[in-house]
């Protein structure tokens, strides 16, 4: 609406109107006059058009896109903490205990010791909010001083560390409470509800999937993989507490289907095979996020596509996804893993 309002439009617009007798040249003294005034209107514009996008749910962004979504009952994600297993032995080798609240570094992230799980095993969490609690393994360094610690270890992520809501995600979620309404606990309220969890990415809802008075409710987490025992349990509870009355409910991570893909490609000049292999592998599963719990098949096509627009590939032969030259089918209760990547010359 106010492209057009430019410094150099609006400042154009007022010399036309300047009597051509008189000089309108840059430097002149209409000139400098006007250009000031033409600057702090092209601002105003600016600032208006910005105004304008942020009225409304498909163009606002940051905070303003967080008042509007809430005026729909729609609250952005918090970010959590990572949760992580750590391992901890003394000097003889044997499992060790530490105490609860111990604080240990690696690579920048601290992580705090929350609950034994067993005998020198820990569940971690990570003091810093995000997903950057997923990444670090290895050894950690206690940061208080434990008597008789000999070895400590940060391993499996029990609860993955979600950053905060993206601006993208939260907008798609308010519009598919306005678009597809929910009431009295129809399939779009049970997978509202189940949105509604942090960690959860997605969910696919299948009324009367047992009969009459059953839902069935599949989910993955945020980078669109089963979910773990933990988001599963929260979908579980926050659903109890909206559901209607004598519905039975039943919330599983959604089945996974492993894909492998092997093929021969040929690569171009200064590629190597193992950088070509790692951004292939980038690429696929980008396309499997993108699919997941929204199509009935991992195309073979697709793959191949991906294949020749991975930097360094020219060409490609001998494709092959699970051992076929097929599309690969999946349950309506089914995500796609990436599993082996055998990329050769």
């Amino acid at each position: 609406m106010y492209e057009d309002k430019t410094f150099e439009n609006i400042l154009n617009s007022m010399l036309s109107r300047i009597p051509d007798d008189i000089d309108k040249r840059e430097g002149s003294i209409i000139y400098n006059a006007l250009a000031p005034a033409a600057y702090e209107l092209a601002q105003a514009y600016f600032y208006m058009g910005n105004l304008f996008k942020l009225a409304f749910v498909e163009t606002s962004y940051g905070e303003y896109l967080t008042k509007l979504c809430s005026q729909y009952g729609v609250t952005r994600k918090p970010a959590i903490a990572a949760i992580r297993k750590g391992i901890f032995k003394n000097g003889s080798n044997m499992p060790f205990d530490v105490p609860i609240g111990s604080r240990f570094g690696i690579e920048g992230v601290i992580f705090k010791a929350i609950q034994k799980i067993s005998d020198g095993e820990f569940k971690m969490i990570c003091e810093t909010t995000g997903s950057i609690g997923n990444i670090p393994t290895g050894v950690l360094l206690p940061i208080d001083n434990i008597p008789g610690l000999g070895y400590a270890q940060i391993l499996d992520v029990i609860l993955p560390g979600e950053d905060e809501e993206s601006d993208e995600l939260l907008r798609q979620r308010t519009l598919m409470k306005v678009k597809f309404p929910s009431t009295s606990g129809n399939a779009n309220h049970y997978r509202i509800w189940a949105l509604e969890v942090p960690g959860v990415g997605d969910a696919r809802v299948f009324p009367l999937w047992n009969g009459p008075g059953t839902v069935k409710v599949v989910v993955v987490d945020s980078n669109k993989q089963p979910a773990n025992n933990q988001i599963v349990n929260e979908v579980v509870q926050h659903i109890e507490e909206n559901r209607p009355i004598g519905v039975n409910v039943t919330v599983v991570a959604a089945a996974q289907k492993i894909i492998n893909i092997s093929a021969t490609i040929m690569i171009a000049q200064g590629y190597f095979l193992q950088d070509v292999t790692t951004n292939f592998i980038l690429k696929v599963k980008s396309y499997l996020k993108d699919i997941a719990l929204k199509t009935s098949y991992v195309s073979y096509a697709k793959i191949g596509t991906v294949l020749l627009e991975t930097e360094g590939v020219i060409d490609y032969s001998g494709l092959l996804i699970n051992g076929s030259t097929s599309n690969i089918s999946l349950a309506e209760d089914e995500v796609a893993t990436l599993g082996n990547v055998d990329l050769g010359v």
